[in-house]
């Protein structure tokens, strides 16, 4: 057995084989390098990563995809070989030997009504929102009885052939977007570009480099994206005479930074459309107290927010590690986040993949967050785990997870195996 890394939860029987080679009838298990993850043609009934990056956006984009992914290192790697007969636990993260065994059927789904938070297994309205990048995604999230599209990432809707998106191509996606969804309330993230998801129709700029360059709202005031932004705020304000939406500003860093684009926002949108702001880095969360002063509804980017406190870049697989969803110093941060929101943590959501690792949706409930935007496809997985979750029982375990001293305690408080971890250049690379 290898243990990986797991990412994306899913059971899968099949061969193991390489991106275009020929595959028979039996259930194909794509083993792929992360350089290749853009660009593989098959779509297999499961995925082994080599070298992935959890965190980056090539990973984020695959989970849409919803098959069963362990994440797995160069020497893992070597072990595997095309035409292997292989079981495949994207949960528990093992790559086993088919040996005539097969999986445990796993629980049926807890019934999800769509537009309804679900309850604790005592009772505690939790709500699960679907992240997601178009129409089907949006068709989605219905389907699985999410409460509601916590966001639509707006960079990914572009035109053909590279084309800047207009006023016409937006309103015709986003009003998409709002019928498939319906009668869910939709969220929509306004142009988040940055160095790793440049469009494009946006040349060369001074600035963006780095992750801590031009992105996001940095970038609103500067042509073409301030075009591009215009066009998205008119298609909006056509499309909410129809549809529940609601706007979210992405990488603002500061409440003063915010209370500028939202003045400039508001006058392309009318007062029934929400503005809320995304913080994604520790300053922008630390300033809580005063998000809550304002009402201003705030969502936490963990993707982002963990590579600035971590300091490591999340699409850089060889710093992986660093950017470990288990460090207790995470959760401690996290807490004092939830703490200075007090009343007003019902007003947070929770954006990213931290809360789909094994055992984490737990220690989030611990610590008093209710509001989850995952990928569509995990949420009747992530229900699961909200229905069976007790949270006198979830603040202990986020009691204990705070007082522990690194990572590997936090694992096994968890049962989870140590290995699990990608690697870092002071563990080596087993």
């Amino acid at each position: 057995m290898i243990q990986a890394m797991p990412f994306v939860p899913g059971q899968v029987q099949g061969t193991l084989c390489r991106d275009g080679a020929a595959i028979g009838p039996e259930p194909s298990i794509l083993l792929l390098h992360y350089d290749e993850l853009m660009h593989f043609r098959q779509v297999p009934a499961g995925l082994v990563v080599v070298g992935g990056a959890p965190l980056s956006h090539p990973m984020t984009q695959l989970q849409s995809l919803g098959l069963p992914t362990v994440v797995v290192s160069e020497r893992q790697a070597a072990e595997l070989r095309p035409g292997m007969q292989v079981l495949l636990d994207g949960h528990a993260g093992t790559i086993r030997l088919a040996g005539g065994e097969t999986f445990v059927e796993p629980p049926p789904a807890v019934g999800l009504k769509p537009g309804e938070p679900m309850e604790t297994a005592d009772g505690a309205r939790v709500e699960l929102r679907a992240s997601i990048t178009g129409e089907a995604g949006a068709e989605d999230a219905r389907r699985v009885g999410a409460a509601a599209v916590g966001m639509v990432r707006t960079e990914y809707l572009a035109p053909p052939h590279g084309r800047m998106p207009d006023v016409s191509y937006y309103r015709k996606a986003f009003s998409a977007i709002c019928e498939a969804a319906a009668p869910l309330p939709v969220t929509f993230r306004l142009l988040d570009i940055s160095v790793d998801k440049k469009p494009p129709w946006l040349g060369q700029m001074q600035g963006m480099t780095g992750l801590l360059g031009l992105q996001g709202s940095r970038l609103f005031g500067v042509r073409p994206v301030s075009t591009v932004l215009q066009a998205q705020l008119a298609a909006l304000e056509t499309v909410s005479r129809d549809h529940d939406l609601r706007v979210l500003m992405p990488y603002v860093a500061s409440p003063e930074e915010f209370r500028h684009w939202r003045i400039r926002v508001r006058a392309w949108l009318p007062d029934r459309v929400a503005i809320a702001a995304m913080a994604e880095t520790p300053a922008a969360a630390l300033a809580m107290p005063e998000w809550r002063r304002n009402g201003t509804r705030i969502s936490l980017g963990c993707n982002d927010l963990m590579q600035c406190l971590f300091g490591a870049d999340r699409d850089i697989p060889e710093v992986a590690g660093y950017l470990d969803p288990y460090s207790p110093s995470l959760f401690r941060f996290l807490s004092l986040v939830a703490n200075s929101a007090e009343a007003h943590l019902e007003n947070v959501q929770i954006c990213g993949l931290l809360q789909q690792m094994p055992g984490v949706l737990s220690i989030l409930l611990g610590l008093g967050y209710r509001n989850f935007s995952t990928s569509t496809r995990l949420i009747p997985s992530l229900a699961q785990v909200v229905h069976h979750t007790r949270i006198a029982e979830a603040e202990q375990l986020a009691a204990a997870v705070l007082e522990a001293s690194d990572s590997g305690t936090v694992r096994d408080l968890l049962g989870l195996p140590g290995e699990s971890r990608p690697a870092t250049p002071w563990l080596g690379n087993a």
